[in-house]
């Protein structure tokens, strides 16, 4: 009997986007509980480029995850569920449907980046109707953080006062739109040229942080989501009032005694597969709430070229590889 194969991308040896490999490799089954999805496109994150380098940034003492090689990266789908395992319900063969896959399992990858892959079906969503599939694949991750950050670590109240750092990227875009679902005034912080772009979304207020520093010219904000991080992260400190919130989502230092004593609370998460919200969110785009910015779309087999464009940064919503032309 011979057995299925497909095209999917693969690293071999941890290193810079040229490690990224388009190869034939055996077609995966669902398992019990699970769908095999027919992979119309997927989204690019950074924990993909942190994986593809054996997550070099991340000291050892933190506890660096060990991952096998070869793998499949990518956590980020959009397609339609070609088999059904054991135990499924409620999805069935030609459904089209989004996800955030197995995260954040990363033992053997996301396994994303492929012609096919298979999914706990409780991490699915059916794909909102009013979008393609390279919109929907930039979606799960982002989308997840912004509503998992908003809704279930702040548990944001109507009409506040948002700063959102880093606005026009993957990310930010979702926090700001998701933002706005509760009425929040939103700040948004990002360079010049995405200033159009995120007006459209209906952010309240810009600041080209190339020109203008946010600190400088903002006070007594509920909440500062900072998609940024990095060693400079608690000049946003000042920006915040008394019993406000800054949320981290990477890697960054916020000064936390300092923080206490201006009566600040830092919150943070982990983003985690969720196909009851990945429903929501489904929702909020199709009923026109929330809509997802594509920066650049690329052919599954140039994986690495994509990994380039995401390394020189200033990125606009979300980069995806096209598996299928729709």
């Amino acid at each position: 009997m011979t057995t299925a194969t497909m095209k999917a991308v693969r690293v071999h040896a941890f290193g810079g986007p040229e490690v990224l490999m388009y190869e034939e490799v055996p077609r995966p089954e669902p398992g019990p509980g699970n769908v095999l999805i027919r992979v119309h496109a997927a989204g690019l994150n950074p924990p993909d480029w942190y994986a593809r380098t054996g997550f070099a940034n991340i000291p050892e003492e933190l506890g660096r995850p060990k991952l096998l090689v070869p793998f499949t990266p990518g956590s980020d789908v959009s397609g339609v569920v070609a088999a059904v395992g054991p135990g499924v319900t409620g999805l069935h063969v030609g459904d089209a449907v989004f996800g955030l896959v197995r995260f954040p399992e990363l033992n053997n990858g996301g396994r994303g980046y492929a012609e096919y892959t298979t999914s706990p079906a409780s991490h699915l969503a059916r794909k909102p109707a009013s979008i393609d599939h390279v919109h929907a694949a930039g979606v799960p991750m982002a989308g997840l953080t912004a509503y998992q950050y908003l809704f279930d670590h702040v548990r944001l109240e109507p009409d506040r006062s948002v700063l959102v750092n880093g606005a026009a990227g993957g990310v930010g875009h979702f926090v700001a739109q998701l933002a706005k679902t509760r009425d929040a005034r939103v700040i948004g912080v990002a360079s010049g040229r995405h200033e159009t772009f995120l007006r459209k979304l209906g952010v309240d207020q810009f600041i080209d942080y190339t020109t203008t520093a946010a600190e400088q010219v903002v006070r007594d904000v509920d909440l500062v989501v900072d998609t940024v991080g990095g060693p400079r992260g608690h000049r946003f400190l000042p920006v915040l009032k008394r019993g406000g919130t800054i949320s981290p989502v990477f890697f960054g230092e916020y000064h936390r005694e300092r923080a206490a004593e201006l009566g600040i609370t830092v919150t943070s998460g982990q983003v985690h597969s969720d196909g009851a919200q990945m429903a929501e969110l489904a929702r909020l785009i199709d009923t026109g709430r929330v809509q997802v910015g594509i920066d650049s779309v690329f052919p599954l087999a140039d994986a690495g070229k994509a990994h380039e464009r995401a390394e020189q940064g200033h990125i606009q919503g979300k980069i995806i590889l096209r598996v299928v032309e729709d």
